[in-house]
């Protein structure tokens, strides 16, 4: 029990899982005993029965399908900006002067408060949701990989200029080496705030994707699926930060090799 110290994989995954169980049991104990109000939280067998009902009778899949592409799509454009944005942010400090105040001051205005906005300007159709996404993760990836690139040692980019190197070498071949690590886990972060604000752009003037049957089913009060669908999303969002963590650690395992 040292501060930072490694366990054996296997005790970590006993206690991971052990975690998931003690939740179920809780959640089971609660409901089944009928000390909760199936209205306010059903038991498992009811939320499994929902889920069933959604996917053969609803089309669960095509709400599914529409909200990964929405996620995917809101964040594979702020990162295709954002990126370039915040590696010349951390470089230069005359760009960090030009971009770094207004961006900070976008960063702390909410997403969801721009709705309003985005209506008006843009409609309520697909690039509305997808815009939403853009603006609730662009500002603080730019700021997040400007902080990292900054943050490459000194001595290395001494080193470099001794040896000859021009600026733009010096940018390719130190500074992006020494801080691309960990710029794939900002995006790893990053991402995960995606998957929460696709509620958020899905709830308002949306006809399909989870958010939109969390509304409906709020409304008929159909808790079941509510609980589903936020379900579905915390696995979705889990599976995407997997198949992020595992590719990170194969494509740089220099860096974590440790």
């Amino acid at each position: 029990m040292q501060p930072q110290e490694n366990i054996p994989h296997k005790l970590y995954l006993t206690v991971s899982v052990s975690s998931v169980v003690l939740l179920f049991a809780v959640w089971s104990l609660l409901t089944y005993s009928g000390l909760v109000d199936p209205l306010f939280l059903p038991t498992p067998t009811e939320i499994i029965y929902s889920g069933m009902v959604l996917f053969t009778e609803f089309g669960f899949i095509h709400d599914i399908t529409i909200t990964v592409y929405r996620v995917l799509a809101g964040f594979s454009i702020a990162v295709i900006i954002g990126l370039p944005l915040g590696i010349l942010m951390g470089t230069f400090k005359v760009v960090e002067a030009f971009f770094e105040p207004t961006i900070s001051a976008i960063r702390y205005m909410p997403a969801s408060a721009f709705i309003p906005l985005f209506i008006l300007w843009i409609g309520v159709g697909e690039l509305e949701k997808i815009t939403i996404i853009f603006v609730g993760t662009f500002f603080s990836l730019v700021l997040m990989t400007a902080v990292e690139v900054a943050n490459v040692r000194r001595e290395l980019l001494e080193a470099a200029y001794t040896l000859g190197r021009s600026n733009f070498s010096v940018l390719l071949s130190v500074i992006l080496p020494a801080s691309i690590p960990g710029i794939m886990e900002i995006i790893r972060l990053i991402l995960g705030w995606a998957w929460s604000y696709i509620i958020v752009a899905e709830l308002v003037a949306s006809s399909s994707g989870i958010g939109s049957l969390i509304l409906e089913s709020q409304r008929m009060l159909k808790t079941g699926n509510i609980i589903f669908g936020i379900l579905t999303i915390g696995v979705l969002g889990l599976l995407s930060d997997l198949i992020l963590k595992v590719s990170i650690r194969k494509m740089f395992p220099w860096h974590y090799g440790r």
